[in-house]
């Protein structure tokens, strides 16, 4: 089965400049991404999605290619993931290559890892899936949320209040560094969260969303105590 890893790494960033490439204990972040992907030894091609050129060279100079540049749709700020993934595809169709399956890989994920992504294509090829997504488990239950009415904070679902934590059912959200799927399965549903998922469940310690300075450094202090600097080998 042939198989494309695709790394979504456009240039703009408002709340962290160059937030792509900005260093991340050593290196740029994007590397660890580009890195696990080249070092899982399941790829045809690792290819970076960008419309700037210094991202482009940085891909490159760490073993990903970049056969062609994002169209102005999908470099600006309301292009979703779907819309890259899709034009990404279409263009390589358009050049004779398709592949079976793909993997998108976001470029601020320095916690995926070679391994990783190895487990989760075992997962999905043995599977009858169209997609597998990471995710972790909420670290507090939400059906205990409360919220604030009329300037009071009540329960928003009272049905659970004096429920035990353990004896409600988990909850899971996305967390934001890799997507595993079958390419005709995905053409057909056009968006990761359709089809028949599969969910590959990742630890706290390794799930950290960087939107922030705070963020950044919460990852990094992460990465450094849970020894991710020799994972991707």
């Amino acid at each position: 089965m042939s198989k494309l890893a695709i790394i979504t790494a456009r240039g703009g960033s408002k709340r962290i400049p160059r937030k792509n490439i900005k260093e991340f204990c050593g290196k740029p972040i994007l590397a660890y991404s580009i890195e696990a992907a080249i070092k899982s030894g399941l790829f045809d091609e690792v290819m970076v999605s960008t419309d700037d050129e210094e991202i482009a060279e940085i891909a490159v100079k760490y073993g990903a290619k970049v056969p062609f540049y994002r169209s102005e749709k999908t470099a600006n700020d309301f292009a979703t993931t779907n819309d890259v993934l899709l034009e990404v595809l279409e263009e390589y169709e358009k050049r004779g290559q398709q592949f079976d399956m793909a993997c998108c890989l976001y470029p601020t994920a320095p916690f995926v890892t070679a391994k990783k992504i190895q487990k989760a294509f075992e997962m999905l090829e043995n599977s009858d899936a169209d997609t597998l997504i990471p995710v972790v488990a909420f670290s507090y239950p939400p059906q205990r949320a409360m919220i604030v009415k009329d300037g009071r904070l009540v329960f928003e679902y009272p049905q659970y209040m004096d429920s035990r934590s353990q004896d409600l059912i988990p909850h899971y959200h996305d967390i934001g560094q890799f997507y595993c799927f079958r390419v005709e399965a995905y053409k057909k549903n056009r968006k990761l969260m359709l089809g028949n998922i599969l969910p590959f469940e990742i630890s706290e310690m390794e799930v950290q969303d960087i939107d922030n300075p705070t963020d950044w450094e919460i990852a990094e202090m992460k990465f450094r105590l849970g020894g991710f600097g020799s994972e991707n080998e």
